[in-house]
């Protein structure tokens, strides 16, 4: 995984350069790696599975700056796509959203698509579980940014919900119940990132996660409400 005869500024050029979701790493950490002087890598977790084909591997890089502190990167890799995460908890939330696309069996060549269809619709329609808010202060503001900023669909939230979500001081990710389907080779996940804003208010973003692109890329869209993510799910699965 790691070159031990690379160089430190090597190293770090090589880890951004593959990584899908490199965009999405926080301007400040950017910034702090580029004083980076040493690094060690370690392997922190892997599952492989050849019932699913999936291949799976959690790497930490840990890179030594010029102020004497040090700066965790992890790396999940899975088959042959990476993405980078700045802490421990985002990297599992992203490995168990890798391991919960792939079913333990695949669909056998006699299934019709129309009800491959129909499961997806049910799926996708299924009401969502009521689960409290905990809302966690961690640069939130930043995160809403993040988020917009990594959609690509015509239609994502415009600059009044931006401005609006300036004033978020907190936020929660779910995945949102029924969300996570599988159909043909394409992937959907739905993800709610709710925001708590300083007067008190709260708000939504729905991001949902597919590869229904034409050479089958990882793809993040992003609405206002619920109705409308579950709706381009159902589109993007028709299209595909």
């Amino acid at each position: 995984m790691s070159d031990p005869y690379e160089t430190t500024e090597e190293h770090l050029a090589k880890l951004l350069g593959r990584a899908l979701n490199s965009f999405e790493l926080p301007d400040a950490a950017v910034a702090r790696l580029d004083s980076a002087l040493a690094h060690s890598t370690s392997l922190h977790s892997s599952h492989h599975s050849s019932l699913s084909g999936l291949h799976r591997e959690t790497y930490r890089h840990t890179f030594l700056l010029t102020d004497g502190s040090h700066l965790t990167i992890w790396e999940m890799v899975h088959n042959t796509q990476h993405e980078l995460y700045v802490t421990e908890d985002e990297a599992l939330i992203a490995a168990s959203r890798v391991r919960a696309g792939y079913p333990l069996e695949a669909a056998s060549p006699e299934e019709e698509p129309e009800a491959d269809l129909e499961i997806l619709r049910s799926l996708m329609s299924a009401p969502p579980m009521e689960i409290p808010r905990v809302y966690v202060p961690d640069n939130s503001a930043d995160h809403a940014r993040r988020v917009l900023r990594r959609a690509e669909n015509a239609d994502r939230p415009g600059e009044a919900t931006a401005r609006l979500l300036r004033r978020a001081f907190a936020h929660e990710i779910l995945q949102a119940f029924g969300a996570n389907c599988f159909f043909e080779s394409t992937a959907f996940t739905l993800y709610e990132h709710a925001f708590l804003l300083l007067d008190g208010s709260e708000v939504s973003l729905w991001e949902v996660e597919h590869t229904a692109t034409p050479d089958g890329r990882h793809m993040c869209e992003v609405y206002e409400t619920e109705g409308a993510a579950r709706d381009a799910m159902e589109l993007r699965s028709q299209v595909r």
